[in-house]
């Protein structure tokens, strides 16, 4: 049997709405009818009102694609229906899946949401349809964890009754420049007419263009060195701050110099969090080593990356000390949680580690992040954030460069001989005790 998705026929459901999936269902709505699942109600109540709490997308651009009324879904010809019911993607023909795939904290992928996601489809799943798979996997794990599922739930037979792409997403969050249409998008299919299909489709709404991998394994591994790759890079910038840092030797300004050179990349040492690149290496390491390969450098860059915040904590203690300042009781403030600047994403930030090594020496210590969402601070991590800055600390640790710290006072927050620690190089040379 032949894909038969034809534009009269074609509606798309995408399962799961977050960083990924909603910038991508919105895209996609501007062209063609989508039904939008998530499992999160409280989500879907937002989006249906044209709220986005994670700001990738604009409540004007949600707005301007939303269905409201459920019983149009089966007629209507572009749009964005959001729903929480799976009952919902029963028109679909294609099927996108964007759901999370996290570690847990033995560093072992965790597929639970993508396999659950393979079940959701495989209910609806009829002759001739499509399912495509962004989420981030190691090399194998469309074929070998999800369409096993979909073919024994459906009873279809695979690239004969329904067939699979993989494409994956390359969504950086809260970067208004480099956004899912902007991007050029690597894509792939289990069949060359499949892979012809899927590319076309992508081709439709990504203005950056298309690439299409020979294979989906293909398209699966070159996802994960895209990460992996810059995790070892900043790697040996973290590790060369640390030896500068033994020399008395300013890490900026050495890769500043550096930096003159046409050839040099341009990686700075810091906390290396979020679902990506502090992630994506182990699903690769997982892999290697089921096959019997066990990777040194992926996982001596890995090991590296996550004794970062330990190793900053112990810097702002040291100063702390210089200063002859006491740390028992101490009162230190961290600006910043999430894992990147300008962004509210909170997913696998490294800040945590630096907060928690802080409280091992018994130091109270506050966190002020204008765009991290409380509610899921406290969630996620049990840490209260301030609601605003105030008071006065024997320590200020810089964590995220957020656009807002630009115009604090920081020195005002911890007056002489307070400490003021820069982890990511926002400030002055001159205007701290230390920088990473």
């Amino acid at each position: 049997m032949e894909i038969r998705i034809t534009q009269e026929n074609l509606k798309i459901g995408i399962i799961g709405l977050g960083y990924v999936g909603l910038p991508l269902a919105v895209l996609f709505a501007r062209r063609y009818p989508i039904v939008a699942l998530d499992i999160d109600d409280a989500r879907v109540g937002e989006l249906r009102s044209g709220i986005d709490r994670i700001k990738e997308v604009s409540e004007a651009s949600l707005k301007d694609v939303l269905v409201h009324e459920k019983s149009s879904m089966e007629h209507m010809r572009k749009g964005l229906f959001c729903t929480s019911n799976s009952d919902d993607l029963a028109f679909c023909t294609v099927y996108i899946v964007t759901v999370p795939t996290p570690t847990d904290d033995y560093n072992k992928p965790i597929l639970t949401p993508l396999i659950n996601a393979s079940y959701t489809i495989a209910k609806n799943l009829r002759k001739g349809d499509v399912v495509i798979y962004e989420s981030t996997v190691y090399p194998g794990v469309t074929e070998e964890v999800c369409v096993p599922i979909l073919t024994e739930s459906s009873k279809l037979k695979y690239n004969s009754d329904f067939f699979v792409g993989y494409s994956p997403e390359r969504i950086n969050p809260g970067d208004k420049v480099n956004t899912v249409e902007n991007v050029l998008k690597v894509t792939s299919g289990s069949t060359p007419e499949t892979a012809i299909f899927v590319d076309e489709l992508y081709k439709s709404v990504i203005r950056a263009g298309t690439f299409r991998a020979s294979s989906l394994k293909v398209a699966e591994a070159a996802k994960v060195i895209e990460n992996s790759q810059r995790d070892i890079n900043i790697a040996f910038v973290n590790e060369l701050a640390k030896i500068f840092d033994l020399l008395e030797i300013d890490t900026q300004e050495v890769l500043e110099a550096a930096g003159t050179k046409w050839n040099f990349l341009p990686f700075k040492p810091g906390l290396v969090g979020g679902h990506c690149i502090g992630v994506d290496p182990y699903y690769l390491a997982q892999k290697a080593q089921e096959v019997g390969y066990h990777p040194e450098i992926i996982l001596a860059g890995r090991r590296l990356n996550d004794s970062m915040g330990a190793y900053v904590a112990g810097r702002l203690i040291k100063l702390m000390v210089q200063k002859k300042l006491p740390i028992n009781e101490s009162k230190v403030l961290i600006l910043g949680f999430t894992f990147k600047e300008n962004c509210p994403d909170i997913r696998n930030t490294r800040v945590v580690d630096v907060y928690r090594e802080l409280i091992s020496y018994h130091i109270q210590v506050s966190v002020y992040d204008p765009w991290a969402i409380a509610q899921e601070v406290e969630q996620e991590y049990g840490i209260q954030l301030l609601p605003n800055l105030t008071g006065e600390y024997s320590a200020v640790l810089l964590a995220v460069a957020h656009n807002e710290f630009k115009d604090v006072d920081i020195r005002s927050l911890a007056p002489e001989p307070g400490v003021i620690y820069d982890v990511k190089g926002m400030l002055d040379k001159d205007a701290v005790d230390g920088r990473l």
